[in-house]
């Protein structure tokens, strides 16, 4: 006769990755900082370039070359701004080292992160995606299964960059570094065109994971190309910062 059971055995680690992914992604739909950042702040962006005449961003039409970029700001707000300074702070009150040692273990952490993100990034471009069709935007058809590889790369490159600074530097001058990296980024690919910069800058740029990200889009969405340069570098950036974050990472202050 077998030993009666005494409830339900411990939860499988998939079970355990998904609700950690529900958890993240309702923490940063429900945060009003993250909020503004990943979905307001480049909703505006859309409306206020879609509708102006300046800065000037090349050939193509104003509002695909815009939502291209638009599309490369939201991805770097949620993938690298967001979950840097969240992680930032999660580690600074103790809330890493307690969810590495629990039965989630830092793997199943780490999976919940990225997660969240793509599925955070899915509901922006879906919501971007909307605005900008009103303002008159039209995609190529050929580019979007691009755009979604560039995306999910950029998203990579991004989200390895943001642990790596969070996992290496106090919560506060994590806030400081992410926000004004956003700003600096805005200018080097993301929103406006490296081949609208000065030719010193424009080269810098583009080995940058945000000219990367901003031109592979544009590239994808306005001429329906395959942006196999831009590829590689976020790739680079990629492996690089996910290698540098895995080695370096600090669990704890």
């Amino acid at each position: 006769m077998s030993a009666p059971t005494t409830g339900a055995g411990p939860a499988r680690p998939m079970q355990r990755w998904l609700a950690q992914a529900r958890f993240e992604t309702a923490t940063i739909l429900s945060h009003g900082e993250q909020l503004l950042v990943a979905l307001v702040l480049p909703a505006l962006a859309l409306v206020a370039l879609g509708l102006a005449d300046v800065p000037d961003l090349g050939p193509g039409r104003r509002i695909d070359v815009v939502t291209a970029g638009v599309f490369a700001l939201a991805v770097v707000s949620t993938a690298f701004t967001g979950q840097a300074i969240a992680t930032g702070f999660d580690r600074r009150h103790g809330v890493l080292r307690f969810l590495g040692a629990s039965p989630l273990g830092r793997e199943g952490l780490l999976i919940g992160k990225f997660a969240a993100v793509g599925i955070v990034i899915v509901v922006q471009l879906v919501v971007l995606g909307v605005i900008a069709t009103l303002l008159g935007w039209r995609p190529e058809l050929s580019g979007v299964l691009p755009a979604l590889v560039t995306a999910a790369l950029g998203a990579a490159a991004f989200l390895a960059l943001g642990l790596l600074l969070a996992g290496r530097v106090r919560a506060e001058g994590v806030l400081a570094l992410a926000n004004l990296a956003w700003v600096l980024l805005l200018g080097l690919g993301v929103l406006l065109p490296t081949d609208r910069l000065p030719d010193g800058l424009a080269g810098l740029a583009r080995a940058l994971p945000s000219g990367a990200l901003g031109d592979g889009l544009r590239l994808a969405l306005v001429e329906g190309q395959w942006p196999l340069g831009q590829w590689l570098v976020l790739l680079i950036w990629a492996l690089v910062a996910g290698l540098a974050a895995a080695r370096w990472f600090r669990w704890s202050d």
